[in-house]
């Protein structure tokens, strides 16, 4: 064609209304599955390109959900973000994905980024313990939902799981093997994962009968490097403990590296029980336990609540959804 195809033409091509046109090419669940692949295989054949911008004119929406993340290199935040992406794409909807960069100042600029691109909602993972800026954006009038961490009271939707249950429920299943004395390598406990699962951890010990050793209790960011790091202080303490509970996974493969470097006979006595099974978790040589996460059903109740919010399902007073976890021993 010699100048931009149009909805009408799609229409004749498919041999549909310009109504269902525009209802298939906005993923309208009402349009039969037939007809909607007709519809998408003619605008195909003509080159036909969605115009965002001037349909968000008409409609007030671009289907679109931003999602803001810390850090889009784990495993964790990748299967958040694929069943995210699955149920939202289900629905019509596509996804702009951010990193803060652990940030909260980035995280402030993209909340008010990506509204600037006429998102329809945004979906985050907090980088920090801060709550301002999360309610600023409530406040200017997007819809919002929290998921794995939920800083301060920010007034939004959030999707969380039993950190705590799942940290104490580790905990125990150390003693369970006849460890009397269970360190903690841990995270920043303005976060509120980590906060609550030192929480757990605590609440385990105590009661257990085992009086805490605070000394043998480290925290900083969740990360490999620092997981070694924090692993590497405590190892060079005198009478060190032999298990520990460990934060989550990137901490977890970082205190495993440090461990690999004890004499032998230290190695054999080392045992760790961690939060996040993965895939690769059973590889992991001092792994006795880990905690599995729902991370695929935080992404499906994730994508419910923003998408209820956006389409105005729901009113009034923020939801929260925590979700259960489950011990793995290996």
């Amino acid at each position: 064609m010699s100048r931009a195809a149009t909805v009408r033409d799609i229409a004749r091509e498919a041999g549909v209304s310009t109504a269902t046109v525009s209802r298939a090419l906005n993923g309208d669940p009402r349009v039969h599955g037939t007809t909607a692949s007709a519809v998408r295989a003619a605008a195909d054949r003509l080159g036909y390109s969605v115009n965002r911008a001037a349909r968000s004119l008409k409609t007030r929406s671009t289907r679109m959900v931003g999602v803001i993340a810390p850090d889009l290199a784990t495993d964790f935040f990748m299967i958040l973000a694929d069943r995210l992406e699955r149920e939202l794409a289900a629905e019509g909807y596509d996804m702009l994905i951010a990193s803060s960069r652990e940030s909260a100042a980035e995280e402030e600029r993209l909340l008010g980024l990506f509204p600037e691109h006429l998102v329809d909602g945004i979906v985050a993972i907090p980088a920090t313990g801060e709550s301002d800026h999360f309610r600023r954006a409530i406040a200017r009038g997007t819809p919002l939902v929290l998921t794995d961490r939920a800083p301060g009271n920010p007034g939004a939707d959030a999707v969380l799981v039993d950190n705590e249950g799942g940290a104490r429920e580790a905990v125990r299943a150390l003693a369970g093997l006849g460890y009397r004395r269970i360190g903690f390598v841990g995270g920043d406990l303005r976060l509120t994962t980590a906060r609550e699962r030192f929480e757990g951890y605590r609440t385990a010990l105590a009661g257990l009968g085992i009086p805490p050793e605070p000394e043998f209790e480290r925290f900083g960011p969740m990360h490999i490097d620092a997981g070694y790091g924090m692993m590497d202080e405590l190892l060079a303490l005198p009478n060190a403990p032999e298990a520990w509970f460990v934060v989550n996974a990137d901490t977890h493969v970082g205190a495993t590296n440090r461990l690999y470097k004890e004499p032998p006979e230290r190695r054999e006595r080392a045992a760790l029980a961690a939060f996040d099974e993965m895939p690769w978790s059973p590889l992991l040589r001092f792994c006795r336990f880990a905690v599995e996460q729902p991370v695929g059903e935080m992404g499906r109740t994730a994508a419910g609540f923003i998408l209820d919010r956006i389409e105005g399902r729901v009113g009034g007073r923020p939801r929260t959804a925590r979700l259960p976890t489950r011990l793995i021993p290996h």
